[in-house]
């Protein structure tokens, strides 16, 4: 069951510990010095595969954690997998991103974080500007539907951002 606090709409009570594993990657990339994002892609039989950010480390700007799962998971996984698979993210796919997710045929996104908090924490920060798309939208104007819910507020999904963007980092 669902907890009360987090009634949302399409939420299932299975995808909060998928959340909170998305959000423990994030942690994982920020402590070692990426970006604090974090994603998994949640296949029909419980496969995981994971995926982190990597922008610093690997110094690749597109190494976001959703475009790095995407690769991942097309390449070990076959498409039809892929294609009835849920994507769960500790933030709201950036427009680079949800393109990435829509070319995969993944028909589901759940994500904690909004990329509107995001864009407050960032801009609190004086940090580099976020791309202040939805996620929505742009799924919106392709040709078959993504399911999409969130934000869904758990603790440390902007507990992960608010330290970060001070200082030296991009």
């Amino acid at each position: 069951m669902t907890p009360p606090h987090l009634d949302i709409d399409g939420l299932d009570a299975d995808d909060v510990p998928h959340l909170e594993h998305a959000i423990r990657l994030a942690f994982a990339a920020r402590d070692r010095g990426d970006h604090p994002f974090g994603a998994i892609l949640v296949t029909p039989d419980g496969t995981i595969v994971e995926g982190l950010n990597s922008v610093e480390t690997d110094r690749d700007p597109t190494g976001h954690a959703e475009s790095n799962l995407v690769r991942v998971a097309s390449a070990s996984l076959p498409s039809e997998i892929v294609a009835a698979s849920t994507l769960y993210t500790s933030t709201e796919p950036c427009a680079m991103c949800a393109g990435a997710i829509y070319w995969a045929v993944i028909p589901r996104v759940v994500y904690a974080l909004g990329e509107d908090e995001l864009i407050r924490i960032v801009r609190r920060h004086d940090s580099a500007p976020t791309l202040d798309l939805p996620s929505r939208e742009v799924f919106a104007r392709g040709g078959r539907p993504i399911a999409v819910v969130g934000p869904v507020p758990l603790p440390g999904a902007a507990e992960v951002h608010e330290e970060f963007w001070i200082g030296d980092h991009p």
